[in-house]
């Protein structure tokens, strides 16, 4: 291979020239690269974004349709998390690339809008001393101008503090008595443990589903040594002081005209293996039609999933309860159960979620040439069923009369078309039909299913029981198991207690922390001030008072 000489310079200057003008050009040729590749990384992660938002979008607008987007959330938001991490990994590369050249722009990453941090957070001003003298001239008559402000976003390390709480003996010099103020109440014995402590540990356990051991460790790194039996002891106390306001939730729950009903899978330890127990959780919210009482969850364990459950539970209640289709509920429907027997009201998201499953379009595609054919009558039958959804979504949150007014007029008629098509097809098929079976769970308990017709208080679907059990669905992954009996009932109170706070807009530690700290001394004739839509309103209304 011949090089052309005559274009390689003579003299050592030209030949430095060369080398200088070939490294600027290299240098510029990689900041060029590294700037397409953190266009590149900002694309990706800006269409993942987009991905993720139009999925969101679609799961609201159109939820019942959208229940495989569950899974495919989870994955969109870990995989938006790597994208955004190479990309500004990409752009700091970037900026560092094309630093070492003039001739080339560094890539200017465009963000979405940041949220401003809340008005209420703790601010500290750093102020950089400014010159004393003008950097151009000299002088030293300087007046200023303005000033710009970066805001930091910064956490200060949890700070531990010990109470020391005095009381002072005194003795009467005339009588020689001796007198000592009385000790305080606390809400665990010998008050070892703050309220504010004590709200973080149940908490984190029971809301953020972290185990007592993996606490500990946490504790041990800050400085503090509390095992994992001293936390345990502290958890029982404090389940035990909040029982009284369990109770009072579950008055109120069962008092409701209607409940969501639900229950899921809880492995508790038993000798030497897991027996497959089961929390239920009933819930009152009476918002979809307008009522006025506080939203509350009440949560029951139990070692079996026994019919004899959910009769021990709603033993004196008599109003409507919706739920799917568990065999175990039909004691309560029965006509001879004394007071009365509930009126049952079936959940259309588990009708829907059959014929979904045979019509699934991408599920089939991902599975290639193993996937099942897609059933047009299951399509066709969600397609129906949506159009009771899509009504339902423009009358939540009215009045129950009202929604009563728009389902006569609305959904009735598809109602009603929905089951003569249904019976219409169903008389067709053969009883090994795939599609036979979501049919029949239709068709047998279409009365059940239908009632929401008759009725504005009923909800087409029962998700809010089923949100109510999210938690604990995903706590599983965490702690794999309740260590008892008693340990599933004490998950139960405190999630009970969570819940409720979260359906009424409580932050559930703040109300915790509040609550153990004025439990004890607290008159049992005003305990329901501590409920969390009361405590609610009073820090509403104190509000106004401490702005004055």
């Amino acid at each position: 291979m011949k090089f052309a000489s005559e274009s390689l310079p003579t003299d050592l200057a030209a030949a430095h020239a060369m080398i200088v003008a070939e490294r600027q050009a290299r240098l510029a040729a990689e900041a060029e690269a590294a700037n397409a590749q953190a266009d590149l990384s900002s694309s990706a992660a800006l269409i993942a974004h987009l991905k993720l938002e139009i999925e969101k979008l679609r799961r609201t607008l159109y939820g019942p349709h959208a229940e495989r987007k569950a899974r495919l959330l989870d994955q969109l938001e870990l995989h938006l998390e790597e994208l955004e991490a190479s990309a500004t990994q990409d752009e700091l590369a970037a900026e560092a690339a094309t630093a070492k050249t003039q001739t080339v722009r560094s890539f200017q990453r465009q963000r979405r809008v940041r949220k401003p941090f809340p008005d209420d957070i703790e601010r500290e001003r750093v102020v950089i001393a400014a010159p004393t003298s003008c950097p151009c001239c000299g002088g030293s008559r300087l007046a200023k101008l303005g000033e710009d402000v970066t805001e930091t976003l910064e956490v200060v390390p949890r700070r531990w503090k010990v109470i020391e709480t005095v009381r002072e003996k005194f003795t009467c010099r005339d009588c020689e008595a001796v007198s000592q103020p009385p000790a305080p109440f606390h809400a665990t014995p010998r008050g070892y443990i703050g309220p504010q402590l004590l709200a973080t540990i149940l908490f984190d356990k029971f809301g953020q589903h972290i185990p007592l051991n993996r606490q500990s460790q946490r504790f041990k790194c800050e400085g503090i040594d509390l095992g994992v039996s001293t936390l345990a002891d502290q958890v029982g106390a404090g389940v035990f002081a909040a029982m009284p306001l369990y109770r009072l939730i579950e008055a109120h729950v069962l008092a409701a005209e209607r409940l969501h009903g639900d229950d899921t899978t809880v492995p508790i330890l038993a000798k030497g293996r897991t027996v497959t127990g089961r929390i239920w959780v009933y819930v009152r919210d009476d918002r979809p039609f307008g009522g006025q009482a506080p939203p509350a969850a009440l949560h029951y364990a139990s070692r079996d999933r026994r019919g004899e459950h959910p009769a021990r539970h709603l033993q004196g209640f008599t109003g409507i309860l919706q739920a799917d289709a568990y065999s175990g509920f039909n004691t309560l429907y029965d006509p001879g159960r004394q007071p009365k027997p509930i009126t049952p009201a079936l959940c259309w998201s588990h009708a829907r979620r059959q014929f979904f499953e045979l019509a699934d379009i991408a599920k089939n595609a991902r599975r290639g040439r193993s996937a099942a054919a897609i059933s047009p009558i299951a399509l066709e039958a969600v397609k129906r069923i949506d159009q009771l959804f899509d009504i339902e979504r423009a009358i939540n949150g009215l009045s129950a009369g009202e929604r009563l007014r728009v389902r006569r007029q609305q959904s009735a008629p598809v109602l009603a078309d929905l089951e003569a098509w249904l019976r219409a097809e169903r008389s067709r098929l053969s009883r090994s039909a795939s599609v036979a079976r979501p049919i029949d769970y239709l068709l047998k308990r279409w009365s059940d299913f239908a009632r929401f017709a008759e009725d504005g208080r009923i909800c087409l679907t029962n998700n809010a029981a089923e949100r109510a059990l999210r938690g604990l669905a995903l706590g599983r992954k965490s702690w794999l198991f309740a260590g008892s009996d008693r340990g599933a009932e004490r998950a139960a109170v405190m999630v009970t207690l969570i819940m409720t706070a979260k359906l009424n807009d409580v932050d559930p530690q703040a109300w915790l922390a509040d609550v153990f700290a004025r439990i004890a001394p607290h008159p049992q004739s005003r305990l329901h001030e501590l409920l969390p839509w009361e405590w609610k309103r009073r820090a509403e209304q104190a509000e106004p008072a401490n702005a004055a």
